[in-house]
């Protein structure tokens, strides 16, 4: 026996269903209104007395703008495909089949033009605020030449004529004291920084790849071999922080740490003149040895 024969007809949604989805949108649009930078500050990086540097908070913001925009996209994509869903499901004792759409062309227009404009977008407050943050047209108060080598890190305070150098640590793991930070430990070398100061940074590496990591800065640049990579920024916030390499180089990568000290400016002299006392004057250069110990390395002003 055979049933009632099969026909395409258009569906319909009813004011009921339709109601709901309204009221359901609503909720999810006044939920993520509410979500306040304040409500969210503790999810994000930083201090609640300010930020570390200049540019924290323009990262900051870069960062959570792009997640926004990336929410409420996914949002509208998930509340078409639930209304899809909902709307055009298969009903008890429906014969009908779903109406066939070969083409649709304003859709396949929108959904071409609204991704090029949300990349656009993108790329506009991206390529914004990255010129800003890697301009290095200021004056700059203090000029240190970070080398990065296998596996530690040299600084060279050029104002200053001293230098202060370092050795990668060995057992990391079992290192369980800080100086007040995580990731922080008096066996590593510390780069000194004066507060709300503009420092420029002289990116050098002495043999591969590394780069130089101040998780708390928000922010890091690559030092490549033969190459000078400039970074101007300004510390704004006292305190001591973790800095460590962020890219594989070698056996030894993990033991490649460092403390940073934002500190007034005195303590910064009464440091960079501590070093001269030292004897470690002049600059260390760029030759290829991995240990860079006092008797063999250190070298005069202007060595390259």
């Amino acid at each position: 026996m055979k049933g009632p024969p099969l026909r395409s007809e258009r569906p319909t949604l009813s004011r009921k269903t339709a109601g709901r989805l309204v009221v359901a949108a609503a909720l999810v649009s006044l939920a993520v209104s509410g979500c306040s930078p304040e409500a969210q500050r503790g999810f994000l990086p930083g201090y609640d007395d300010g930020p570390v540097t200049n540019q924290t908070d323009r990262i900051t913001d870069m960062w959570v703008g792009s997640w926004v925009a990336a929410l409420i996209v996914g949002i509208f994509t998930w509340g078409l495909m639930l209304w899809c869903v909902v709307a055009y499901r298969k009903r008890k004792n429906d014969k009908t089949l779903p109406i066939q759409t070969r083409y649709h062309l304003p859709l396949e227009i929108m959904y071409t033009i609204v991704p090029i404009v949300m990349v656009g977008v993108l790329f506009f407050f991206t390529q914004r605020d990255i010129s800003e943050m890697r301009a290095t047209d200021a004056e700059p108060d203090v000029t240190i030449q970070v080398v990065g080598k296998q596996w530690s890190w040299d600084f060279n305070y050029l104002d200053s004529d001293v230098y202060d150098t370092g050795q990668h640590a060995v057992n990391v793991g079992e290192l369980t004291t800080d100086l007040g930070a995580p990731g922080t430990n008096e066996s590593f070398p510390t780069l000194y920084l004066p507060v709300n100061k503009v420092v420029e940074f002289q990116l050098e590496s002495r043999d591969v790849i590394h780069s130089f990591w101040i998780p708390a800065f928000i922010d890091k640049m690559d030092m490549i071999p033969f190459r000078t990579n400039v970074w101007q920024v300004t510390p704004t916030r006292e305190g001591i922080y973790a800095g460590k390499c962020a890219e594989l180089c070698g056996e030894f990568h993990s033991g490649m740490l460092f403390n940073v000290k934002v500190v007034s400016q005195e303590e910064y002299d009464a440091h960079m003149a501590d070093l001269a006392e030292l004897g470690q004057t002049g600059s260390l250069g760029l030759d290829l040895n991995r240990q860079q110990h006092e008797a063999s390395s250190a070298s005069t002003e202007g060595e390259h």
